[in-house]
């Protein structure tokens, strides 16, 4: 699984990600609530799929040049 969930503060309902912590590049995906963080992969694509105006999946297209 590569999505991992991240914690929203229910007293405040704010998200807070210390970037230093982070290598590379990453994408965060917020939808009813729920926040969710993925690495970008290196080659590749990343497609966020929404159906109705929510998230349904998170779909990873890698590759490498040659």
């Amino acid at each position: 699984m590569r999505l991992s969930d991240l914690e929203i503060n229910p007293s405040t309902l704010k998200l807070e990600i210390d970037i230093m912590d982070k290598e590379g590049s990453f994408a965060v995906v917020v939808c009813d609530g729920k926040a969710k963080l993925t690495a970008l992969p290196i080659h590749g694509e990343t497609k966020i799929v929404t159906h109705q105006g929510k998230v349904k999946r998170v779909k990873f297209d890698e590759g490498e040049e040659f």
